[in-house]
């Protein structure tokens, strides 16, 4: 199995995918083959202004850095998949709806800026994508993913099909009500899986103790009681999330990634605890969990895999 896509150069005249990464912070981009090789890669900082109403800087930033891998490319260049934040169209050629942020991106049609074929799906997506393609859910046709960080993000493989369902809201599983907390997630989800765990309420959860979730790890790890019962009651809601995810779509495989997986065991052995108290386990079958396996050029690696498989799709 493949744990991270390898950087190679290959003189070739192989159809080549490019695939790129639209964050908040920075920009992630590679030139890859059908085995999923980096050829090259490139990056840049986003600067997304709300003074440039129309994401000027970014969007100059990836048409340089396309215009570079057209000219470097060892082989024949004609798709282009862009993983982003919001939810895609159902075409797939843009974004629809990604309110207050990244402004200019909604409704922006790629395929006639960049001049390639360009699909486009949600940065979560994307990320399941490549990890059931090259990393740690290869060989499954049926994945959940949940990505935690600042927010929760998702996504769900169905007979080896990402499924984005209608408005391209499938997926968006930190909002997924798990409590009767009053208090709603950022679309409207009162008592949300983002809000139990997403470093974005750390502060609020910790009542301005913590302000990181490393910080908290780390007091929990020393064994400080507020910490302690901080940590233990997020992962908590974090596996009443998950057994009612595996009850709806019974996947072959749970994978979690996302930079609050960093916390390692001190995640892994309460989440796992909490799993042996609540799973359904018919026939004493446990639903595996892994820790999403690739690297930072995961979502862009995704993109283009995404604009191979759709473009594929449509030739039939």
């Amino acid at each position: 199995m493949m744990v991270s896509p390898q950087k190679k150069t290959r003189d070739s005249d192989e159809q080549l995918t490019i695939g790129i990464d639209l964050g908040g912070t920075n920009i992630k981009a590679i030139l890859v083959n059908r085995h999923g090789d980096i050829l090259h890669e490139a990056g840049a900082e986003t600067r997304d202004n709300p003074r440039d109403p129309d994401g000027s800087h970014w969007k100059k930033s990836i048409k340089e850095i396309v215009t570079n891998f057209l000219d470097k490319a060892p082989g024949s260049v004609s798709l282009a998949g862009v993983s982003a934040p919001g939810l895609a169209n159902r075409e797939n050629t843009g974004i629809a709806y990604l309110p207050n942020r990244l402004i200019g991106l909604e409704h922006f049609h790629w395929g006639e800026y960049l001049g390639l074929k360009t699909y486009v799906l949600n940065d979560a997506h994307a990320h399941l994508i490549a990890e059931s393609r090259f990393g740690a859910g290869a060989g499954f046709q049926n994945i959940v993913l949940l990505t935690l960080g600042t927010g929760v993000g998702g996504g769900i493989l169905i007979e080896g099909k990402l499924y984005q369902g209608e408005k391209g809201r499938a997926g968006h599983l930190g909002h997924t009500s798990i409590s009767e907390d009053e208090g709603t997630s950022i679309v409207g989800t009162p008592g949300s899986l983002e809000n139990a765990i997403g470093e974005c309420t750390i502060e609020q959860r910790t009542y301005g103790r913590y302000m990181s979730t490393r910080e908290l790890v780390e007091a929990y790890r020393r064994g400080e009681t507020f910490a302690s019962w901080v940590w233990i009651h997020s992962i908590q809601e974090l596996a009443r999330a998950m057994v009612s995810l595996i009850n709806a779509f019974s996947p072959q495989l749970f994978i979690l990634g996302g930079g609050i997986t960093q916390a390692g065991d001190a995640l892994l052995k309460p989440l796992n605890d909490f799993m042996d108290v609540y799973e359904w386990r018919p026939g004493g079958y446990k639903t595996p969990i892994k820790l999403a396996a690739l690297g930072q050029y995961t979502g862009a690696l995704g993109a283009a895999v995404f604009a191979r498989i759709s473009e594929k799709g449509k030739s039939k």
